[in-house]
């Protein structure tokens, strides 16, 4: 799924170059000729990036070393940043050209991810601290995306299913969108408050809109959902048992912006650009709902009214490595790593915003 950028953004150097052409000098002298001949060449070199003028200025930085890049996004709220910065031209004025891919969970797509297909990608935590913890690569965190807020993801049952609270799930089957993730710590936290172990519940990956016919059909007996699925399977008349951003888990960072080590050495320009154009839509999407309302139903099934009023995570504007240790600290506790592992080695600094 690709989103084309605005055909309205463009160029300070366009701009000047349409101007230009509609204020053409006399030809009549040769010196207005010879004139307005120097003045097109120094608007060109302006506009490529010459002169004193800083490239990253201009909307047409200099130097990138990839500038069109495939994102691995989810069919998720906090995919939002991405769809607006390309919408509203901040790729472009960075001189990237953004191309999308649905993906579940990066874990689904690593040989993907290895082999350059996809160059960004977003991810929960859970997720990426995984990745990181077994090896199978060595991943930077771009750029913080959401923080959890209460009712945005949660476990569901049918409506007439006996599970009256959590401890009721002891030996239960619960669908989650992939294993070893956001869904099964967070639910771990939540367990252990009633008295039960991870292991004393059966989780079965299930894509998120594949959940609720599962759950209808009875092939399993509860699934953790996340907005907007959660909402849609309580209007279609699913219950909801467990909400996973409260107690244990409130405000927990919930997922982020991540390429491999490598990538991001070898691409520390793009990099860069990447994470000013996410950062000023991140601070669009942390205060203005409409906003969000705009880019989400192009890649969900979400109606722009929905958006509107459904519960959102927040949308944190600095990357904090402090913040996201907790993640790692709570999936150490139960015993989804290995050994412990040290967030802030894992972040790249965010660089200095341009204005706007």
């Amino acid at each position: 799924m690709a989103i084309a950028a605005d055909p309205a953004v463009r160029s300070p150097a366009a701009f000047r170059m349409r101007g230009l052409a509609k204020e053409k000098p006399s030809m009549e002298s040769g010196s207005a000729f010879r004139a307005f001949l120097a003045l097109l060449a120094a608007t060109a070199l302006a506009g490529c990036g010459g002169g004193s003028t800083p490239a990253a200025n201009t909307g047409a930085p200099g130097g990138l070393e990839k500038t069109t890049l495939t994102i691995g996004v989810s069919p998720t709220p906090s995919s939002a940043p991405v769809f607006i910065a390309d919408r509203k031209g901040f790729f472009k004025a960075e001189g990237l050209t953004i191309k999308t891919e649905i993906i579940q969970a990066p874990q689904a797509v690593m040989p993907k991810i290895l082999n350059g297909s996809i160059d960004i990608f977003k991810g929960s935590y859970v997720s990426l601290i995984n990745i990181q913890d077994s090896g199978a690569a060595k991943l930077k965190i771009l750029s913080d995306t959401l923080q959890g807020a209460p009712g945005i993801a949660g476990v569901v049952v049918r409506k007439d299913s006996p599970l009256q609270t959590p401890k009721d799930l002891k030996g239960k089957t619960i669908a989650v969108n992939s294993l070893n993730n956001l869904g099964t710590v967070s639910m771990s936290a939540h367990l252990k408050a009633h008295e039960v172990t991870p292991k004393q519940v059966k989780f079965v990956a299930i894509d998120f809109q594949a959940q609720l016919g599962a759950l209808t059909s009875e092939k399993v007996d509860a699934a953790w959902m996340v907005e907007p699925f959660l909402s849609a399977a309580q209007q279609a008349g699913a219950r909801l048992l467990l909400d996973t951003n409260t107690g244990p888990t409130d405000a927990l960072p919930i997922d982020g912006w991540a390429g491999t080590a490598e990538w991001v050495s070898k691409h520390p320009k793009t990099t860069a650009a990447f994470q000013r154009a996410v950062a000023k839509a991140q601070r669009l999407a942390a205060t203005n709902r409409a906003e969000l309302a705009e880019v989400v139903p192009l890649y969900t099934q979400t109606p722009k009214q929905a958006v509107m009023t459904m519960a959102m995570g927040t949308f944190p504007t600095s990357l904090n490595p402090k913040r996201i240790q907790r993640v790692a600290d709570l999936m150490y506790e139960f015993g989804y790593l290995k050994s412990k592992v040290d967030v802030a080695s894992m972040v790249v600094p965010e660089p200095v915003s341009l204005p706007g």
